[in-house]
């Protein structure tokens, strides 16, 4: 019985060092589109932002739907998505602190060499998917709610086309990320829309090419954006917010510029003109 307090002091003071070991661990958890991860560019930028702030970055890869819903329950802490709309509502209905201009590059329209709809001929995307319809050419969509699948939609609405209405048919949908999308295009020699990221750093194109490109309606801009700890007080907003400065600093905004595949750029500062 003697030796209790002596005990009951020292688990104290052990209890006492727990906190502060793990209050020195610095990170956070990125929620990430599965372009900046398939591109290579996170591993690209993500080293040198810790190598610069020693604060740690754990990623979360997912379509931008998957991405928004992660924010709005709280489970990630910084959002790099790409769909404008979304993101400004995600921001309005109070699950972000803001949302920043990170970067931008533009989706491309791939097909066949043969082209069988006629859409290198169609001189805008919305055209060209009337064309692709009208002929019923094999087409294959994610599906899956992401950035890129949600402007696949838009533009199809624009074109007065329900492709849904065709799944199955000519209108295929994988449900999975832009280069399991783009594996399946290339082996039915299909139309698709891809961003021009993950185009690049495919190596299994086969017969596939660029069809149609340019255009306002093909411009991707992308965001980041801190989760509300307003919201969810258990967000690293310290981290996660150091994390966003350096993406808008020169240093971050200059890493990006410089991450090429082959010699070619793959994003473009937020403000750069494509």
């Amino acid at each position: 019985m003697r030796r209790r307090p002596l005990l009951l002091g020292l688990g104290i003071f052990l209890a006492g060092l727990t906190p502060l070991g793990a209050a020195e661990e610095r990170f956070f958890l990125l929620g990430s589109t599965t372009t900046t991860d398939y591109s290579g560019l996170l591993r690209h930028i993500v080293p040198r932002f810790t190598a610069a702030t020693g604060i740690e970055v754990r990623t979360v890869v997912q379509g931008t739907g998957q991405v928004l819903k992660l924010g709005e329950r709280g489970d990630i802490d910084v959002l790099i998505v790409h769909h404008l709309e979304a993101e400004e509502r995600f921001v309005a209905d109070g699950h972000g602190v803001a949302r920043h201009a990170l970067m931008v590059n533009d989706f491309v329209l791939v097909g066949p060499p043969d082209d069988p709809a006629g859409v290198a001929g169609a001189g805008d995307v919305v055209a060209a998917l009337a064309r692709i319809g009208e002929a019923r050419s094999l087409f294959i969509s994610r599906g899956d709610d992401s950035g890129t699948h949600r402007r696949e939609t838009s533009l199809w609405q624009a074109a007065g086309i329900d492709p849904r209405a065709w799944s199955g048919r000519w209108y295929r949908e994988t449900g999975a990320g832009m280069g399991a999308t783009l594996n399946v295009a290339s082996a039915l020699d299909a139309y698709c829309l891809t961003d021009r990221a993950t185009w690049i750093a495919y190596a299994n194109k086969r017969d596939l090419k660029i069809l149609l490109q340019g255009g306002p309606a093909l411009i991707n801009p992308y965001g980041v954006i801190l989760v509300n700890p307003q919201r969810h007080p258990h967000v690293r907003a310290a981290e996660g917010q150091a994390f966003i400065d350096w993406l808008l600093s020169d240093q971050g905004q200059e890493a990006i510029a410089a991450f090429r595949i082959g010699g070619e750029q793959l994003f473009y500062p937020a403000n750069s003109p494509l």
